[in-house]
């Protein structure tokens, strides 16, 4: 079955420009606070969305959905302005000045770990939601958590 690919952004708007990363398997509300907060701070936000090739590397697993499945429900989502995949961990500063990013966003526990971007754009580290995470749900999903 085709999957439907998300909506072109429109034209950019001048403005503070937003940039985040991520891999947004098993969409959740953790997800759409971090979406919610990068977007509060400026006036278009871009998702650089990790290819299934990418998280495989990463985390020792191909992601739950593809990744033209996380561009849809990414893309689609109202905060979110222009997604992208992100093919390579060593491209990020590549990716930062080919969008022309104002601020870089990432989840506080990657703390300190994007800081060498700073000579390019802003650096901001947001709170994670508490106790939620796809890793999470993978696990209580196959068992190897007990919820109560």
């Amino acid at each position: 079955m085709p999957v439907v690919q998300p909506t072109p952004p429109a034209s950019n708007p001048e403005g503070r420009r937003i940039i985040t990363f991520g891999t947004f398997d098993l969409f959740h509300v953790g997800h759409v606070n971090v979406l919610r907060r990068a977007r509060g701070l400026g006036d278009w936000l871009i998702v650089g969305i990790s290819s299934d090739e990418l998280n495989a590397r990463k985390k020792g697993r191909r992601p739950y959905f593809s990744i033209d499945e996380r561009l849809v429900i990414v893309g689609d989502h109202r905060c979110v302005d222009e997604v992208f995949v992100e093919e390579s961990l060593e491209q990020k500063a590549d990716y930062l000045r080919q969008y022309r990013a104002d601020v870089l966003v990432m989840g506080d526990d990657w703390q300190g770990r994007f800081d060498h971007y700073r000579s390019i754009c802003e650096v901001v580290y947001l709170p994670r939601t508490p106790e939620i995470s796809s890793t999470a749900i993978i696990c209580v999903v196959r068992g190897d958590v007990h919820v109560a």
